[in-house]
C-alpha cells in the first residue's frame, strides 16, 4: 500500500530486520527522489518497475539478501545520481544499460556474484566519481574507455578474474585518486601512463601477472601514499625515480 503514496519523495526504511520482497508497487512513487531500503532481510529480486521512478535520485538496496539480477531497465533512470546494490547476492552481467546514466556519480555493485565483463558502456557515464565492482567473478578485459570518466576519483576493481593488461588510457584519468586492481589475473607491463595521475594517493596492483619492470614515471606520484606491487613477475631494477 505504500505505493499508493503518490507525492512521496524520501523513503527512508534502512537499519532496520525487514524481510520479503521489494514490493513492486513502489514504482508507482511517481515523485520518489530517494528510496533506501539497505541493512535489512530483504530477498527475492529487484522490480524492474523501478525504472518508473523517473525523479529518483538515489537508489540504496544494499547489504541485504537479494537475488537474481540487476534489471537492465534501471538505465532508464535519467536523474538517477547514486546506485547502491552491494553486499547482496546477485547474479548475471552487469547491464550495459547502466551506461545510460548520464547524471549517475556513485555505483556500488561489490560483494555479489555478478559474472560477464565490464560493459564499455560504462566510460560513458561523465559524471562519475566513484566506480565499485570488486569482489564479483567478473572476468574479461578493464575496458580503455574507463580513461573517459574525468570526474572519476576511485576505482575498485579487486577480488575478480579480470585478464588482459591495464589499459593505459588509465593514464587520462586526471581526477583520480585511488587505483585498486589487486587480485586479478592482469598480465602486460604497467603503463608508463599512470604516472600522469597527479592526484594518485592510492596504487594497488598486487597479486596479478603483470611483467616488465617499474616505470620511472611512477616517481612523478608526487601524492602517493602507498604503492603495492607485490606478488607479479616484474624484472629490472627498482627506478631511482622512486625516490
Amino acid at each position: 500500500e505504500l505505493g499508493n503514496l503518490s507525492s512521496l519523495k524520501y523513503l527512508y526504511l534502512y537499519g532496520n530486520q525487514l524481510t520479503g520482497s521489494i514490493p513492486a508497487e513502489l514504482g508507482n512513487l511517481s515523485s520518489l527522489q530517494d528510496l533506501y531500503l539497505s541493512d535489512n532481510q530483504l530477498t527475492g529480486s529487484i522490480p524492474a518497475n523501478l525504472s518508473n521512478l523517473s525523479s529518483l535520485q538515489y537508489l540504496s538496496l544494499d547489504g541485504n539478501e537479494l537475488t537474481g539480477s540487476i534489471p537492465a531497465e534501471l538505465g532508464n533512470l535519467s536523474s538517477l545520481q547514486s546506485l547502491v546494490l552491494y553486499d547482496n547476492q546477485l547474479t548475471g552481467d552487469i547491464s550495459a544499460e547502466l551506461g545510460n546514466l548520464a547524471s549517475l556519480d556513485y555505483l556500488s555493485l561489490h560483494t555479489n556474484q555478478l559474472v560477464g565483463s565490464i560493459p564499455e558502456e560504462l566510460g560513458n557515464l561523465s559524471s562519475l566519481e566513484y566506480l565499485i565492482l570488486r569482489t564479483n567473478q567478473l572476468v574479461g578485459s578493464i575496458p580503455l574507455e574507463l580513461g573517459n570518466l574525468s570526474s572519476l576519483k576511485y576505482l575498485y576493481l579487486y577480488g575478480n578474474q579480470l585478464t588482459g593488461s591495464i589499459p593505459a588510457e588509465l593514464g587520462n584519468l586526471s581526477s583520480l585518486q585511488s587505483l585498486v586492481l589487486y587480485d586479478n589475473q592482469l598480465t602486460g607491463s604497467i603503463p608508463a601512463e599512470l604516472g600522469n595521475l597527479s592526484s594518485l594517493e592510492d596504487l594497488y596492483l598486487f597479486e596479478n601477472q603483470l611483467t616488465g619492470s617499474i616505470p620511472a614515471e611512477l616517481g612523478d606520484l608526487s601524492s602517493l601514499g602507498y604503492l603495492y606491487l607485490s606478488d607479479n613477475q616484474l624484472t629490472g631494477s627498482i627506478p631511482a625515480e622512486l625516490g
